[in-house]
């Protein structure tokens, strides 16, 4: 349920390959209307269409999706460039400010509420439907109660965990799904240490310092609360809730059970020196690639909940601009982007999510049982605030939750803080 925190928005956890070997179970949503919006009929759209994708390389399956849509359309020649996503914030921000933009774009989704409080992007046509996405995916592209875009590839983070490691710990199958039986589970796995587990150093990893509050901000939502009241347009960094999040970090770093320096939490669970992580999609397909021999000796499973089950919605948006030149065919490529069998048939291709909830019974994704922990959780994720001056509450929250890792400040300091410089950066525009 997601009833307990007002509409937001997201951040970016790059949604990167997942190994397209990977196969195996769907779960958790229905197989109603799997069809609606059907992709764009033969002989409609007219004209070039300019579209920006984000990354070093040309999209080749981007591009062969491009090459579909022009057969099913003869006048439309869609012409596709990529932009190298370290510049490419920088770059949609100045042609927005220019009013020099493609027609459309992939955005990341944690820019979006800037791009659309620069008033750069079209607001969504009601045709597109928000009940064919992932809710909190959705919600990255709302900004001030209207929808400025359309949720492409969605990404999460969940647990992943070393069975083989977690076995000697007495623990059959997946560990606690609730913080409390988590965090004992933790301790027993730590406990095996240099015994049972002669690699083991620590029972799992905390993101500490650079994007640390991607990890911690849905510890918040799943006590049942928020960091920030949209229509009281307040941050509420000292309820109840921060308090009990705070609690949960810091237990986790006081009692030695995660490792005080930031090593590579993906190449220590590689080398079995942790046995949990939290991660995104992006880390199986790197496990699978690098480390074949251990695909049947790691699994996935959700976050553990508290009051309810919350995680981080992520990835990137399709965005038709103001000033685009040719957006009806815009849109229509959208539609077409999104139609089912084409987004299902992408993320096949790409090892990238689908935002598009049933594309997760068309593909392959949704037929493996390392995935599965990905779509249960990517029904309950939401998005961080739609504020302009997040980026800058986000570095606040990252400062203070790597205080509070290394005993540099107490739960009641830290939670303080974060209410005095969220209340002084403000909500921007």
């Amino acid at each position: 349920m997601r009833t307990t925190r007002p509409t937001t928005r997201t951040l970016p956890i790059a949604c990167a390959t997942v190994a397209v070997a990977l196969l195996a179970a769907s779960c958790g949503l229905t197989d109603d209307s799997t069809k609606a919006d059907a992709p764009a009929k033969s002989g409609s759209g007219n004209g070039q269409l300019v579209m920006w994708s984000m990354g070093d390389k040309a999209d080749k399956n981007l591009e062969s999706l491009a090459k579909k849509f022009e057969q099913q359309n003869p006048g439309v020649t869609v012409q596709i460039t990529a932009v190298p996503r370290d510049a490419a914030h920088e770059k949609l921000t100045a042609a927005t400010a220019r009013g020099n933009t493609p027609d459309l774009s992939l955005v990341d989704s944690s820019w979006m509420t800037e791009m659309a409080a620069m008033n750069g992007l079209q607001a969504t046509p009601a045709s597109i439907r928000p009940w064919r996405f992932f809710p909190g995916s959705w919600d990255t592209t709302t900004y001030k109660g209207t929808s400025y875009g359309v949720p492409f590839t969605a990404d999460t983070s969940v647990i992943y965990y070393r069975t083989d490691i977690t076995a000697k710990a007495g623990i059959k199958g997946a560990p606690a799904n609730d913080w409390t039986g988590y965090l004992k589970e933790l301790k027993a796995i730590q406990a095996t240490a240099g015994k049972k587990n002669p690699t083991l150093r620590h029972a799992t990893q905390l993101q500490t310092g650079l994007n640390s509050w991607r990890f911690w901000l849905p510890m918040v939502w799943q006590q049942g609360g928020d960091i920030y009241d949209a229509p009281a347009k307040t941050f509420t960094f000292d309820s109840p809730a921060v308090a009990k999040a705070l609690e949960h970090y810091s237990s986790i770093c006081k009692n030695g059970l995660s490792p005080n320096d930031k090593p590579d939490s993906g190449q220590d669970f590689q080398n079995g020196l942790i046995a949990t992580v939290q991660q995104g999609a992006s880390m199986g397909g790197n496990l699978h690639l690098n480390a074949p021999e251990l695909d049947d000796k790691w699994q996935t499973m959700p976050l553990p909940h508290a009051k309810q089950s919350a995680g981080l919605a992520s990835g990137n948006d399709l965005a038709v601009f103001k000033d685009a030149k040719n957006p009806d065919t815009a849109w229509k490529f959208v539609k077409f982007l999104i139609d089912v069998d084409n987004i299902a048939a992408y993320a096949d291709a790409t090892g990238n999510l689908p935002a598009v909830a049933p594309a997760w019974y068309e593909g392959k994704l949704g037929k493996n049982p390392k995935m599965t922990a990905f779509q249960t959780q990517l029904q309950a994720t939401h998005a961080p605030p739609a504020i302009t001056t997040w980026q800058q509450i986000a570095d606040t929250i990252d400062s203070q939750l790597e205080k509070l890792a290394y005993g540099k400040a107490t739960v009641a300091q830290v939670q303080q803080t974060l209410q005095t410089k969220a209340t002084s950066i403000g909500t921007g525009r």
